[in-house]
């Protein structure tokens, strides 16, 4: 019995178990859901009492790009400073710290 409830339990079949589950209750939540009519500007954009033409917006993920980078390097430098033993070899946190600083200026003044 001990062995039936370990297979139940391991996480693929937990997982298949939790999403049939789910599928179950979002059914009967459709079911239950009142039908949506498209009566006049009931699924249009709707901003202070004013009709806004819809338009496709492309995000671009540059930004994005960027704030990760700096974000893994601030991170990367902080976890290396701080596993540095102790001792002489404690000058290269200093010297790494130096080429982190450059790094990061040069990412934030490029063009």
């Amino acid at each position: 019995m001990k062995n039936l409830l370990e297979i139940l339990l391991a996480p693929p079949l937990a997982f298949l178990a939790f999403l049939a589950a789910f599928y179950v209750l979002y059914a009967l939540a459709g079911r239950l859901a009142p039908k949506v009519n498209a009566v006049g500007g009931k699924l249009k954009s709707y901003a202070c009492g004013e009709d806004i033409p819809g338009a496709k917006v492309q995000f671009g993920y540059r930004l994005f790009f960027f704030i990760a980078l700096f974000f893994t390097m601030m991170h990367v430098a902080a976890l290396v400073v701080a596993t540095v033993p102790a001792g002489p070899i404690a000058y290269f946190a200093l010297f790494y710290l130096g080429m982190i600083f450059l790094s990061i200026a040069a990412l934030v003044t490029r063009d």
